[in-house]
């Protein structure tokens, strides 16, 4: 059995003690059992400031608070049972800060209650990491369903211009993908969005080794936000997918040109006109090109999403695609 520590020894630990609660930043103070402060350590404004009152909360507390703190320690007086409450309190430089407040019993040797030690330990660090979390994962949530909502809209149209399930396996899968490549780019940029440029250049060197010959870029170079980065990369894919079947890229000379140009809306309001224009192998029947859903996304499902308009003309040798969007899509110059 250990034997008792002597008052040195009791000293030193009490030393101990108040050091290792200054260093993990608790506040300790002890008051009787009339709620006057005898004794501090540690206290830091706005608690420093609360010693003088005698109910020790200095009305700095909203009342309400205030009221249930001294309410607290008058239950931990009348049972000695502990007790304990989380206060909040505005400041003006630092905004919100909390506090946990736990409220402990003070017994004589004879078992009386004779006063509360009270300690208080700053949350505000924790709590402003805790909104963060909750803010990150409700943004993730509505993100998730974005993209969910997207993908059936694909699953949808895919199937519907599908003849055969390897037809539709093959079109969903590519479209898939180019969803990935896209969000990947999002998600690094934590989830501002994506430079058109490169999202362009992402999109079309998953067909293409010589992105540098195979995709000429022109103009200016919006940030898009998540949602239009997700459905114009989806336009990129299949204008890609295209190219590659019938147009420039499927041979070993051939370019697309890809240009975003300023233009102001009918209201007088900034818009980006987005321009994809290449030449492509003769056709006599282009209507036939345009039946499948790569037509239906560039025409309907993208400009639909962005609040725009898209127009897709397919002449005997060159293709060409316009797709206009407000500024709700995009910022020009980032912070």
């Amino acid at each position: 059995m250990a034997n008792s520590p002597t008052a040195g020894q009791s000293k030193r630990v009490d030393v101990a003690l108040l050091h290792a609660s200054r260093n993990a930043g608790i506040a300790v103070l002890y008051q009787d059992h009339t709620l006057h402060t005898v004794w501090s350590h540690n206290l830091q404004p706005p608690w420093a400031g609360a010693l003088e009152e005698q109910a020790g909360e200095g009305g700095f507390l909203p009342e309400q608070q205030a009221d249930r703190l001294v309410a607290a320690k008058k239950n931990v007086l009348a049972t000695g049972n502990s007790d304990g409450l989380e206060v909040s309190i505005a400041d003006n430089s630092a905004g919100m800060r909390w506090f946990d407040v736990c409220i402990d019993a003070d017994r004589s040797p004879g078992g009386q209650v004779q006063g509360v030690v009270v300690t208080v330990i700053e949350t505000t660090e924790q709590k402003r990491r805790e909104q963060t979390l909750k803010a990150l994962l409700r943004e993730v949530s509505h993100r998730s369903k974005n993209l969910l909502a997207i993908i059936q809209s694909i699953a949808s149209q895919t199937g519907h211009y599908s003849g055969s399930i390897d037809i539709f396996l093959e079109r969903f899968r590519g479209r898939l993908q180019s969803l990935a490549s896209s969000q990947d780019l999002v998600t690094s940029s934590n989830w501002r969005g994506a430079g058109f440029r490169e999202l362009v250049v992402g999109q079309v060197k998953r067909y293409s080794n010589d992105t540098e010959h195979a995709v000429r870029i022109l103009g200016e170079d919006p940030y898009l936000n998540p949602n239009a980065a997700l459905h114009i990369g989806l336009a990129v894919h299949e204008l890609a997918v295209n190219s590659v079947s019938y147009g420039a890229l499927s041979r070993v000379d051939g370019h697309v040109e890809v240009t975003a140009s300023k233009i102001k809306g009918p209201d007088g309001e900034e818009q980006i006109a987005l321009h994809w224009s290449e030449v492509i192998d003769p056709v006599a029947d282009a209507s036939t090109r345009k039946k499948r859903f790569g037509s239906v996304a560039l025409e309907r499902v993208v400009p639909a999403a962005l609040n725009g308009n898209a127009e897709l003309e397919i002449g005997v040798d060159k293709l060409q695609y316009r797709l206009v969007m407000p500024q709700a899509n995009f910022e020009l110059e980032q912070d």
